[in-house]
């Protein structure tokens, strides 16, 4: 595993407004970063992660199945009550997926350690999908990426196919497209999906999260009043849950995407009860809930809350001593632990791995990179190879 510099694409900012990539930039800051990439091998591909990858994903659906038939998990991933019927049907009807991303501490030889699951609302999508697979090829045209580079990443195929699978499954040829207003990475994600959708022929609309209404007979509604049948929404399940309209799911005759029992993967209760399940496993680290924790222990940490997104309010412990920390607003719900595996270090650079699942299927990878040990949304994103 590799760090490589390269000069970037002299053209290639232009080439991003062509193609609608808005959030290559964020605050001043790059987010997109092609001065250098990663190279892996193929067996550091396909032993050390795609293979690791789905076989997590499968212990990760185990968990799934055990927390839906029992109130006492439910209410450790703190999943409000009025949902639990809810989200038990949705699993065991099956309700599809399409997504997910494993974010994975790996140095590039032996285990790579699960540090959290991206089930719900993962982005980075189009960046993984599209765009670094469009930088490959064009610097290999350019003679400064060999002929015979390979890169992993399926994403873009897989979803269109998964997309077409969801149409056969919900009998459909419509669906809506949602996310919030305001937030430039949100909405290319969205037209990133609508764009594989439309590829699948499905016909797909878009509206945003504020503007969905509630009809007399209780349907979720664009803003033309049309009922909302099927919804890929940008939008958290654990926000749905706790506001004014969400109690009105429960009777909207929505096919959600991502499905209700996403709910139970997209919080860090996941990891303890996965160290529970599968203790000792090579890609697991020992993780615990806050009133579970070893009596007496010296251990570095890290304290996560229930609930919480793009790196906010994570700290890392030793004793009492806060070592690191985020800030954020999530926490209310509480914490788990989890122990502490530094992600491998390039120069300055904290670098982690986003591996993508579209279903039950790994999909590709994602690299991120920071001075900070935490990786945060605005962590910066470089392509990779396989050479």
């Amino acid at each position: 595993m590799l760090r490589i510099p390269v000069p970037p694409r002299p053209e290639w900012r232009q080439k991003a407004r062509e193609f609608g990539f808005n959030f290559h930039t964020l605050y001043g800051e790059p987010y997109w970063d092609e001065s250098a990439y990663y190279q892996f091998t193929l067996r550091q591909i396909e032993e050390d992660i795609e293979s690791p990858t789905e076989e997590l994903h499968q212990m990760c659906l185990e968990v799934v199945d055990k927390v839906v038939r029992d109130e006492q998990w439910l209410k450790r991933f703190c999943i409000p009550e009025f949902f639990w019927q809810q989200v038990a049907d949705s699993w065991e009807r099956r309700d599809p997926s399409l997504y997910s991303r494993l974010d994975l501490a790996y140095v590039g030889q032996g285990p790579a350690k699960l540090l959290e699951n991206n089930a719900d609302t993962p982005t980075s999508l189009y960046e993984s999908g599209f765009w670094q697979w469009l930088w490959l090829e064009e610097q290999v045209d350019r003679g400064l990426i060999s002929k015979g580079a390979d890169q992993f990443n399926s994403l873009q195929e897989k979803l269109v196919n998964r997309f077409a699978e969801i149409a056969r499954h919900y009998n459909i040829h419509q669906m809506h497209f949602a996310c919030c207003e305001g937030t430039v990475e949100d909405r290319g994600t969205v037209q990133y999906l609508q764009d594989c959708a439309s590829e699948a022929g499905l016909q797909s609309d878009f509206v945003y999260m504020e503007q969905i209404g509630l009809s007399d007979k209780g349907h979720f509604t664009d803003l033309g009043d049309g009922a909302i049948h099927t919804l890929f929404k940008l939008y958290p399940w654990e926000f749905m849950q706790r506001e004014e309209f969400g109690e009105s799911v429960q009777g909207a005759e929505v096919n959600w995407l991502e499905p209700l029992w996403k709910s139970v993967l997209s919080n860090k209760a996941l990891l303890p009860m996965l160290w529970k399940l599968f203790q000792g496993h090579l890609n697991l680290l020992p993780a615990w809930f806050e009133d579970e924790l070893p009596a007496s222990h010296d251990l570095k940490l890290v304290k996560k809350p229930i609930y919480s997104r793009e790196g906010a309010n994570i700290s890392v412990i030793q004793g009492q001593q806060t070592l690191l920390e985020s800030p954020g607003p999530y926490g209310e719900e509480g914490y788990i632990y989890q122990s502490w595996f530094a992600l491998p270090r390039y120069g300055d650079n904290h670098t982690l791995i986003g591996s993508w699942l579209v279903n039950d299927k790994a999909a590709g990878i994602s690299v991120r990179e920071d001075i900070n040990p935490i990786t945060q949304d605005l962590s910066r994103y470089l392509p990779h190879v396989i050479l």
